[in-house]
């Protein structure tokens, strides 16, 4: 994290926070993702305008209805917006992960681990299930980044039974929000609310598709807001105890209103399933990513580059504070835009752009939504007095991939590539590389990842495209590529020879 850092936290129990990851035949499907990518112009943003605006939906909004004894009917809302529910299938390669339990029954993963040697496994075909929902009647939806991310094939199925081949147009990893389209018109669309008017203890609604049962609708009540959860500082989750469970990623909160007000995400479990804790992406947010995605092709986001901490009774008298509140800087990056500004540990951030920080928790999302290069004027406590301090904002380095408005080629190998930029060249610590953008035939068979950077092929280091076509015409049917992912080095072999 590489803008406001959060100390660890200590795990609760033996529980944990988990994705509700995506499901088919009860099979989960493990969470990942990189930045905004797959950009397409060629989504209508219309629809979608008078959705955020506020205009009328397709469907006219039920009145809330309360029964007897003050408990809420949700009867109208499910009528009126089941149908802009749809349930998400992904097909793609699932990687084995040496940490799950059959990799540590393996005697040469206890061995190699030992002498500190990476194993890779061997890609295996992965289905998975998930919910989503229409926000533009032209086929725009709405959905979690871990439920169709790295997935070769994404269908989307309607209420009516009609199904259609989605196009992921983008995927934010921060936030865990992706954005599809279908090509479909006259779609039913949900309608979107606003976060922040949501008070804790007032009832709200999901739809979604828990182990593959679609369109199911269970109820609850805000149990919290503002949430930050270990690893995800920069969205303020909506706190329920909505019954979701795997499947349920993606699908819609909604309030008593008909109001979309949050995206299920994420829940905290000891056995995996729900246990009364269930975390929603604020709307909000997602909407902020989204607008990102289709209009600028990437998500940016504020950076100071400080770690920060929470504030405790004990730590707010040792710093003379009335009150245990603000987020205390623990370190300052070298070099950042807290170092330029002044900042540095022990400086307690009280205010930030006029609000208040209550809890360190409040501070990343704060500042993350604030544009790059611009000025966020903090109020500090040091040396028990208050200041006044100017920063201006950085951008969070991030991985960010933009696709062609058409499907690129991917050529005889299976690959469609483009050379990094000095940024991209900086940020993976090579010389030169190709960036992996798209995958089918012999790439994919061998497992080869969007996002991969290709640096050698046959051991002959690769400076552009032309090159390793030059070298791929005189290699044969079996040539070997070097490639890069994330920190990790490997080869690859792939055989132009099989077919399919």
């Amino acid at each position: 994290m590489a803008a406001i850092e959060h100390q660890p936290r200590r795990a609760i129990g033996r529980g944990k926070l988990t994705p509700i990851v995506a499901t088919a035949l009860l099979l989960a499907l493990a969470s990942a993702g990189y930045g905004a990518w797959h950009f397409n112009h060629a989504t209508d943003g219309r629809d979608i305008g008078a959705n955020l605006a506020g205009g009328a939906s397709r469907i006219d909004r039920p009145a809330p209805v309360v029964l007897p004894g003050g408990l809420p009917n949700f009867i109208g809302i499910v009528q009126a917006y089941g149908p802009a529910v749809v349930n998400i299938q992904v097909a793609g390669l699932a990687r084995a992960d040496a940490s799950n339990a059959d990799a540590r029954d393996d005697p040469l993963f206890r061995l190699f681990p030992r002498f500190g040697i990476s194993v890779p496994q061997e890609p295996m075909p992965a289905r998975g299930e998930g919910s989503g929902f229409i926000i533009g009647s032209d086929g725009v939806i709405l959905t979690n980044a871990h439920v169709v991310d790295g997935a070769r094939e994404v269908i989307v199925k309607l209420t009516d039974r009609r199904e259609f081949k989605a196009r992921v147009i983008g995927v934010d990893r921060l936030a865990d929000v992706a954005v599809l389209r279908i090509k479909a018109d006259g779609l039913p669309t949900v309608h979107l609310g606003k976060a922040e008017p949501v008070r804790v203890g007032e009832w709200v609604l999901a739809i979604g598709s828990p182990f593959g049962f679609e369109n199911s609708a269970s109820a609850g009540i805000v149990s919290g807001k503002a949430r930050a959860l270990p690893d995800e500082g920069y969205v303020p989750f909506i706190q329920t105890d909505v019954a979701v469970n795997p499947g349920n990623s993606g699908g819609p909160l909604f309030n008593q209103r008909g109001e979309v007000v949050g995206i299920n995400s994420q829940i905290y479990s000891r056995t995996g399933g729900y246990q009364g804790l269930s975390f929603a992406i604020p709307i909000d947010v997602a909407v902020q990513v989204m607008e990102q995605i289709l209009h600028e092709g990437k998500v940016t986001r504020g950076r100071l580059g400080v770690t920060i901490q929470e504030m405790n009774m004990n730590l707010a008298q040792s710093f003379h504070l009335s009150k245990p509140a603000g987020a205390l800087i623990s370190a300052v990056e070298p070099g950042s835009p807290a170092q330029h500004a002044g900042l540095k540990a022990g400086d307690v951030i009280l205010a930030a752009a006029g609000q208040a920080i209550a809890a360190s928790s409040e501070l990343p999302p704060l500042i993350a939504a604030m544009k790059p290069g611009t000025t966020a004027d903090l109020k500090i406590w040091r040396d028990k007095e208050e200041l006044k301090v100017s920063v201006r904002v950085g951008e969070l380095a991030q991985e960010t991939r933009v696709a062609l408005d058409k499907q690129p080629d991917t050529g005889h190998l299976g690959l469609a590539l483009r050379p990094l930029s000095p940024e991209e060249r900086q940020q993976a610590g090579v010389d030169d590389g190709l960036l992996v953008l798209g995958i089918t035939g012999p790439a994919a068979r061998a497992g080869i990842q969007d996002g991969d950077i290709i640096l050698a092929l046959n051991g002959v280091p690769l400076h552009s495209v032309e090159a390793l076509r030059a070298q791929a015409a005189k290699a044969g049917k079996h040539i070997a590529l070097l490639l890069q992912r994330g920190e990790a080095k490997l080869f690859v072999p792939l055989n132009l020879g099989e077919g399919g």
